[in-house]
């Protein structure tokens, strides 16, 4: 079976196709094609220009990724797009292209859960088996374990996603959102050497970022008023632009670190897998790596093929569904911006 799918929650729009072999055995990856709607430095993506941008990028990514995968209309079993959760406007035309083409080529629709995506993708090309799941992006940051067919949430952000966190402290520092915020903050992260004692908030299971993001935005304005530097009254050492990156990226994936080691204990589990735009984050990994190796386990992680948004992560998980005969009809083809990882049955798995 083949599935094209589509994503566009946020500023990138990515259009996959893939194939699930009749008789069992990896999925093959046919094509992943992604376009970014990159805001100037300074600024965040709106949800109306981004909406434009996907509207105007759609129909030639479709085109690109079945010539890519070297199959026709015809060959196509199904359509999968995200049905949720992300931003309002951006969601919206990508349900609208998935409607249009349904409609012009006569294909079933399935609307993919973006979490799930991230997970299922996950799951395939690490191969981890029954992993407890940090995801983490942008818009989401959620610790999850997989039991009776349902993924369930351990625990989460109680106000905003790390991702956001990192990428509002670019804004703060005019930091070049292309390719991405997050990115460039690990690599100026690299040259920092002074730790900023910053808040750190852990409450059970779930965490918090935005006391921490207020604070380094303070320490930020300072240094921008001196921009040679200036003086952390615990430590008496000159902060720079790097020792900010590195010192939030340290206590937020300590954070990270924290509740997922918490919730392996919990469940039993000595996988790892973390999913989303920040998983791409080499310190991240590195820090959930010795976490689980002091207990025995293992981190399994993908690269910014698969970690970013993209459109084969929903072509795979929405095929998936797709075999278990779950479909969309057209008149309930929406999207929603709240749809929780928890809300859908896991019928594909055991």
């Amino acid at each position: 079976m083949i599935a094209l799918g589509l994503e566009g929650s946020a500023n990138k729009l990515g259009v996959g196709v893939i194939l699930h072999p009749s008789k069992g055995g990896p999925a093959q990856i046919l094509a992943n094609v992604r376009h970014t709607f990159v805001s100037p430095p300074g600024e965040g993506f709106l949800p109306k220009d981004t909406a434009k941008h996907h509207r105007a990028w759609v129909v030639r990514l479709v085109r690109r990724a079945l010539t890519e995968a070297g199959v026709t209309v015809d060959d196509v079993d199904c359509l999968c797009y995200t049905k949720g959760p992300g931003m309002g406007a951006p969601l919206q035309s990508v349900a609208v292209s998935a409607r249009m083409l349904s409609l012009l080529w006569d294909k079933e629709l399935v609307g993919v859960n973006h979490c799930v995506g991230h997970i299922e993708m996950g799951r395939e090309i690490t191969g981890a088996q029954n992993p407890v799941v940090l995801y983490v992006s942008g818009g989401n940051t959620q610790v999850i374990a997989y039991a009776c067919q349902r993924y369930r949430i351990f625990g989460e952000a109680l106000d905003i996603a790390v991702g956001n966190c990192l990428d509002r402290f670019a804004r703060t520092l005019n930091i070049s959102n292309d390719p991405a915020p997050g990115y460039n903050i690990e690599q100026l992260a690299k040259g920092g050497k002074h730790l900023l004692d910053l808040p750190y908030t852990v409450k059970g299971m779930d965490c918090s970022f935005s006391g921490i993001l207020a604070s380094i935005d303070v320490s930020a304005a300072r240094l921008q008023q001196d921009p040679t530097g200036w003086k952390d009254e615990v430590t008496g050492q000159v902060m720079t632009r790097e020792d900010l990156c590195f010192s939030l990226q340290e206590t937020v994936f300590a954070m990270l670190v924290e509740i997922t080691e918490r919730a392996m204990a919990h469940v039993g589990s000595s996988q790892v897998l973390i999913v989303g735009g920040v998983g791409c984050n080499e310190r991240l990994q590195e820090m959930m790596g010795m976490m689980a190796k002091a207990r025995g386990g293992s981190v399994y992680a993908t690269d910014e093929r698969f970690c970013i948004d993209n459109g084969i992560m929903i072509a795979h998980a929405g095929l998936l569904a797709y075999r278990t005969g779950l479909t969309t009809p057209l008149a309930h083809s929406t999207c929603t911006q709240r749809f929780r990882t928890d809300e859908v049955v896991v019928k594909w798995r055991a």
